[in-house]
């Protein structure tokens, strides 16, 4: 197990407050000695900011390019990996549309939409967990996601976007990690894949490598919060998702086919994702962010192969999005996608999200000149190379190509 991320949350301020930046720097260096010193590989420190549009005022929303050079510029000093500068919000209709320039001015700036959230202005803007869809904001999404296609030949700036439904601040996981406060605080997020490889390696039944899960969660995670505690900054936890790196021993696709599943897209690969991410639930350790079982597909090499086979489909996905973690994760799809193809794919994202009261995200990538079936041609050490995948929507016609506000109640 390795920690993907040590996430520092914090109000950098508009006009930028360097001191903010430079005391983020100073404790995310200090953070990573201290985990590293217990014995993890810490792959990358980021920051988090509260939402762009609360940062910079909707009067200064046409900055957030000029914003973005800068942050990144200072973070590089810092030795700070990645930002998120976090969620467009529906309530300021153009921080959707000044985020594609914000991405082509920089490769290590995060950014995401919100598709749900309260519909006025009287609750914080800064939330999404309220039980309304907004088309508006589904479609501003969509339209983010075509315009960031060809920004780079293979459609990677999408790596930089999300589409977000029912997340609450204090996830690690970028692009989806963003803050509400004044007052700093961090996260842990794992790379623990393997954990779920091994626990059922050579397990004699279901139970007994749940068990095992459970137990390696709960001894990693008294590790991980008695460092945190040392650190003197506020701990939001642990987002023990089993994020997977593209090799087998660190596959979620490979730990489902050991739970006995002949191939993950297979019947039984829902009951195995929900006993994994119900595993994760039944730990004890400081829960933040999704904590459940990740499924990005450009991410794991098991799936990446499953999808290129066609056993793994984006339908499967999405229906696996009901009892897992983090939704629709760097999907390929053919180049030629419409935003109008788009919009239904994350309005049932939406829908999922409130009416089971989850967190989801959906992170989407178009590549340019490729058709469904083509092979991907990524140059990412975070990636192993699949197919395009099919995508089987079309445009929405009336009255669900409007701009409703829809409310959705958890069940």
């Amino acid at each position: 197990m390795k920690i993907r991320s040590i996430t520092y949350f914090c109000n950098p301020k508009y006009p930028l407050d360097e001191k903010v930046l430079r005391k983020a720097g100073k404790f995310l260096t200090s953070a990573k000695s201290a985990y590293e010193a217990a014995g993890y590989e810490v792959q990358t420190v980021r920051l988090a900011t509260i939402p762009f549009p609360k940062l910079l005022g909707a009067e200064n929303i046409n900055k957030l390019s000029e914003y973005t050079v800068q942050i990144a510029d200072i973070a590089q000093q810092l030795s700070i990996g990645y930002v998120s500068l976090g969620h467009a919000l529906p309530e300021v209709p153009r921080s959707y549309e000044v985020i594609p320039d914000a991405i082509f001015v920089s490769k290590n700036v995060f950014f995401s939409g919100a598709m749900t959230g309260y519909s006025t202005s009287t609750h914080r803007a800064s939330e999404l967990s309220d039980s309304r869809i907004h088309l508006a904001a589904i479609r501003a999404c969509a339209e983010i996601i075509v315009k960031c296609a060809p920004i780079e030949p293979n459609g990677f700036a999408n790596l930089q976007f999300a589409a977000l439904a029912n997340v609450k601040a204090g996830a690690p996981f970028l692009p989806a990690a963003y803050h509400d406060k004044d007052k700093p605080a961090f996260a842990i997020a794992t790379e623990s894949a393997d954990l779920a490889v091994q626990a059922f390696e050579n397990a004699r039944s279901i139970e007994e490598g749940r068990n095992n899960l459970v137990s390696e969660i709960e001894r990693h995670g008294r590790k991980l919060a008695e460092v945190a505690k040392a650190l003197r900054v506020k701990f939001y936890g642990i987002d023990f998702s089993l994020a997977p790196f593209p090799d087998d021993a660190h596959s979620l696709g490979n730990a489902v086919e050991k739970m006995g599943i002949p191939k993950i897209g297979l019947h039984g690969s829902l009951a195995a994702a929900a006993i994994l991410t119900e595993a994760i639930d039944r730990a004890n350790f400081p829960h933040t962010g999704f904590s459940g079982f990740m499924q990005p597909v450009l991410e794991d090499s098991v799936l990446a192969k499953r999808a290129a086979e066609g056993t793994l489909t984006i339908k499967d996905i999405l229906l696996y999005s009901a009892v897992c973690g983090t939704g629709l994760d760097t999907i390929p799809l053919p180049g030629d996608t419409t935003a109008e193809q788009l919009v239904p794919l994350l309005l049932d994202i939406s829908a999922l999200a409130l009416r089971l009261d989850k967190p989801l995200t959906a992170r989407l990538m178009p590549v340019p000149g490729k058709k469904a079936g083509d092979e991907t041609t990524f140059d990412f050490g975070f990636f192993a190379n699949s197919k395009v995948m099919a995508l089987d929507s079309e445009a929405l016609n009336s009255p669900f190509n409007g701009n409703e506000i829809l409310q959705i109640k958890k069940r």
